[in-house]
């Protein structure tokens, strides 16, 4: 009951009921074909911490993947206890989704003015389901961990793995650094890779000349891209 319990917490609200993960659309074909998403650790080991300066392609077995640039993230940023390449290790080793539409509007927004060619994609997820099925893996964050803040020196808190709060101990351990409550969450991770993705999927959202592009195995849950944000405005 403790992970039911946890997982009900974290998701009550509204506007919570889904986790949405934003990648590439060209991605979307190996994302289908291994039913999971995967870590850059998982997909590419020997680069784990390094910082990768732009976007870059990947081989996974027979599959092509696009993994996306580190920000540059200022030293003076990080806690005392941990290096930016000890930080980055542990985000590569993570699975990234957004609780609210709305962060991950921003975060489409962002990627979008950066790489204006581009097409991205924005898979919504039960929230509740994959949580519960992926309960030892996840962990909450209070800040966009990856981030780098447009005025750093104002920042109130130090980057580390201390961020990072798993599940299990939720609403029980106490800092400022971690999120005491769900409204606080503004990112949850999954350790090393997210399984038996289809069981979670509920849309795809994509550009709206782009929906035959989703694999035929989700083309039934495609939308476009504007749809995402019609679930953001009934969900306030």
């Amino acid at each position: 009951m403790e992970k039911e319990a946890m997982a009900a917490a974290v998701t009550k609200a509204a506007g919570r009921k889904s986790l949405y993960h934003f990648t590439r659309a060209s991605n979307l074909p190996a994302i289908a074909h291994l039913d999971a998403l995967l870590s850059s650790f998982v997909i590419d080991p020997a680069h784990s911490g390094e910082r990768r300066t732009k976007a870059m392609p990947v081989k996974y077995g027979d599959h092509a993947m696009t993994v996306n640039a580190h920000l540059n993230v200022p030293e003076h940023m990080m806690d005392a206890a941990c290096t930016l390449r000890e930080f980055r290790s542990v985000l590569d080793r993570h699975v990234f989704f957004w609780p609210t539409v709305r962060d991950c509007q921003k975060m489409l927004d962002t990627y979008s003015r950066r790489e204006p060619n581009e097409a991205f994609a924005i898979l919504q997820l039960d929230a509740y389901a994959l949580l519960l099925d992926h309960y030892g893996a996840v962990k909450l964050s209070k800040y966009d961990s990856g981030s780098s803040p447009r005025f750093p020196h104002r920042c109130s808190y130090k980057k580390s793995a201390a961020m990072f709060l798993p599940l299990a101990q939720f609403r029980i351990v106490s800092s400022s650094l971690i999120p005491a409550k769900a409204s606080e969450i503004r990112e949850i991770l999954i350790e090393d890779r997210v399984t038996g993705l289809s069981r979670y999927v509920q849309c795809i959202y994509v550009e709206q000349d782009g929906c035959s592009a989703v694999p035929e195995r989700w083309r039934q849950q495609a939308r476009p891209l504007t749809g995402a944000w019609e679930v953001n405005r009934a969900s306030r």
